[in-house]
């Protein structure tokens, strides 16, 4: 049986490319089956779909990793050219270690972050009801989760800080006693504002906003949020309605300047403003930093504070990837125990119908008046003859190898009790 993972994510391909192969949950059943009717009889299909990820998972008799990619290039209208360079293909080991990281939160922009465990759950429960998972991936997703909740509850993934994102988002929280309750604006639409928006988005503030400079492109970040967009002329206008504001374009001149935050903080009535500039050259004027009503961080200020974070950070990190190794041998060791069981299945029954063939001689001999002795003993006799007819054959082979193959068989299923002694 093999298994495979063919995707593209935030690291390997740009947010319009990946807008184009975004499935919602509710339209996956339909996919599913189309994907289905493209693979083998046996095939298994599950497919995760997030704003920063899609990713098809795959088991069958036989690989069949080039099929599977060009059906994504068709179901996003992407020639398989210019699809190739942003996805990533793996098999077995290396697909079900890669399923291992995903669930713990090892492979997202935030490292450790929850919500992509229940995100593959919910691709699991999807693809079950549609009938198309099967015992292979089941297994793989099962003890993906089961890893998963070993490193978060054995690691601490979860609490450390891997970017000057997420750096900001702790600022955020020092300042405003809960996020939950603060307006946030997002100036830019690249990808260090993705990532932004996906850090304070995981804190459910009380509304997000993007603005940028194109208003399609913002529209297409802000509806993986459920944010609002807005363009970036009315920046001026609307500056004071958000408590948080994170930018980070390519200007080449500052954005926000000292008189539009001095006039925002009016309308505010000084309630404090917290801002980030991630952008080199400065988005926001340096100057406004000495108004008494903001709290103005940039990329220089944060990088201090990811620093700190780093020692510990990879320490978590090691700790996951012992956990998410040993899951991934304990899974390989379970496919190729499963690979022996159609052999299994069939020794099985021939040592069954050895039984009953046996068993139905003996009846008869009973019935004919022979003694128990006598139709015990050749039960015995016709048992083992059968198990050893096989063996016997091979060792009196006229092919000296198959001879000496049987001698090492014989010796390693029948007479082993009989060497240790």
């Amino acid at each position: 049986m093999a298994v495979w993972a063919l995707g593209l994510n935030h690291n390997t391909a740009p947010l319009d490319l990946r807008g184009k192969f975004a499935f919602a949950l509710e339209s996956i059943p339909p996919v599913l089956s189309g994907l289905k009717a493209t693979m083998q009889p046996q095939g298994e299909v599950a497919l995760l779909s997030t704003c920063n990820r899609t990713e098809i998972y795959c088991a069958a008799e036989h690989l069949a990793m080039q099929e599977t990619f060009q059906w994504l290039a068709q179901s996003g209208g992407v020639s398989a050219e210019d699809l190739k360079t942003h996805t990533y293909s793996l098999q077995d080991e290396h697909a079900a270690r890669h399923a291992f990281r995903v669930a713990s939160g090892l492979d997202s922009m935030v490292l450790g972050e929850p919500q992509i465990l229940g995100q593959m759950k919910d691709a699991v429960r999807v693809a079950s009801e549609v009938g198309v998972l099967g015992t292979t991936l089941n297994q793989l997703f099962q003890r993906s989760f089961s890893v998963a909740k070993e490193v978060r509850s054995s690691t601490e993934i979860g609490s450390h800080s891997i970017s000057m994102a997420a750096a900001a988002v702790r600022l955020a929280g020092q300042i405003f006693e809960d996020l939950s309750q603060v307006k946030v604006l997002f100036v830019g639409a690249g990808e260090m504002i993705e990532l932004s928006a996906t850090h304070f988005n995981a804190k459910k503030p009380l509304h997000m906003a993007i603005a940028n400079r194109t208003l399609e492109r913002g529209e297409l970040l802000a509806s993986h949020f459920g944010a609002e967009s807005m363009r970036l002329s009315d920046l001026p206008d609307r500056l004071h309605e958000f408590d948080v504001v994170v930018s980070c374009t390519a200007s080449t001149l500052p954005l926000i300047g000292l008189g539009a935050v001095e006039r925002a903080l009016k309308k505010r009535r000084n309630r404090p403003m917290f801002m980030v500039d991630l952008a080199v050259p400065r988005d926001i004027e340096p100057e406004v930093k000495s108004l008494s009503d903001v709290y103005l961080y940039t990329v220089d200020d944060l990088s201090g504070l990811v620093q700190t974070a780093q020692a510990s950070r990879q320490a978590a990190v090691a700790d996951a990837e012992v956990i998410i190794d040993a899951g991934v041998q304990s899974f390989l060791k379970w496919m190729d125990q499963r690979n022996f069981v159609p052999l299994i299945q069939q020794l099985n029954s021939q040592a069954e119908l050895w039984r009953a063939n046996e068993l139905q001689r003996v009846k008869k001999l009973l019935a004919k008046g022979e003694s128990v002795d006598q139709a015990l003993e050749a039960l015995a006799k016709g048992l083992t003859q059968k198990m050893l007819h096989g063996a016997m054959a091979q060792l009196n082979a006229s092919d000296p190898n198959a001879r000496e193959r049987a001698k090492e068989a014989v010796e390693q299923f029948f007479l082993r009790d009989a060497q240790s002694r």
